[in-house]
Formats: structure tokens, C-alpha cells, sequence
């Protein structure tokens, strides 16, 4: 049975959920190949929690944690309305092909219009086809105002070093 809620991080299930899917996520070449700090993993959902513009969905799979969503509130200045950044999207390897990125997405989304927003944001690797088909198969497209100046692109600057 395939179960698709958003996580309580009072809830000590959903908050090692969380932690084990991230740290799977963040050692797969796609999360940077690389786990999780002991103190990411220790302060992680309490600081999701201390912030309410954080939203986390959760797919079980016959009580297994199979799969999460982070989303951020952002804010469109063009729309001056609020938007849903999508950070991770994580199915463990065990429950990859059973649909379970389009249900979260689609729970992404109820979250979204609930609150208001203009718009579902997200970023993806150009080398994560698999993810790509699956974000285009629920209407994601890449970013563009004028196709003379192209796509968008995410761009940071590390500030923890």
C-alpha cells in the first residue's frame, strides 16, 4: 500500500524518514555523493520545523519510507504572489518506476494552491534525465522570459566555507 502524507516533524517516524532519505539522497552521485554531516542529521528536522515556510512530503510503501519531497516558500515579485520552491526530491532506489515522484509532486502542488501561489519552482541536473521526464510528465518545463535570452540558470555561492 503506497501512502503519500505530509510529515509531522513532532512525529518521530516522519523525522527519520526524513533523515534517512535525505543521507541516501546526499550519497547518491545525483545528491553530490557524498552523506550527510553528523550534525545535519542530528539538528536537520528540528530546523525544518523551527520554519514555517517548510513543507515535507512522505511516501510510504507498506510502512516503509520510500520517498520525500522538501519544499520553500518563496515569493514572485513579477506575481507579487507566493510561489513553492521544490529543494529535494528523493525516491529511495528500492521503490523507483512505482510512480511515487508524480503523487508527491501532485501533493507538492495541492500545498501550493492552498497557499496562494503562482507557481511550482524546482532545479534539475542537465545529466538527471530520468528526473527530467518525470518533472516535464507533471507540466514542468525549463524557466524562460524571452527565448532570444534563453533558460534560466541556478547559480550559488557557498557562504560555509
Amino acid at each position: 500500500m503506497i501512502e503519500i502524507v505530509r510529515a509531522d516533524y513532532g512525529a518521530l517516524a516522519h523525522g527519520e524518514a526524513i533523515v534517512n532519505l535525505m543521507s541516501e539522497y546526499a550519497c547518491d552521485p545525483m545528491g553530490g555523493g557524498q552523506d550527510l554531516s553528523v550534525a545535519v542529521k542530528a539538528n536537520l528536522v528540528a530546523a525544518l520545523a523551527q520554519r514555517p515556510i517548510a513543507h515535507t512530503i512522505l511516501a510510504f510503501v507498506d510502512g516503509e519510507a520510500a520517498g520525500l519531497v522538501n519544499c520553500l516558500e518563496g515569493f514572485s515579485t513579477f506575481a507579487c504572489k507566493p510561489l513553492l520552491n521544490i529543494h529535494d526530491v528523493i525516491v529511495s532506489k528500492a521503490h523507483r518506476g512505482q510512480g511515487l515522484s508524480k503523487r508527491m509532486l501532485a501533493e507538492a502542488e495541492a500545498i501550493a494552491r492552498e497557499l496562494g501561489c503562482c507557481k511550482l519552482t524546482l532545479e534539475v541536473l542537465e545529466g538527471n534525465r530520468v528526473a527530467q521526464k518525470a518533472y516535464r510528465a507533471c507540466g514542468f518545463s525549463g524557466y524562460e522570459l524571452d527565448p532570444a535570452m534563453g533558460q534560466a540558470m541556478f547559480w550559488d555561492k557557498r557562504l560555509d566555507a
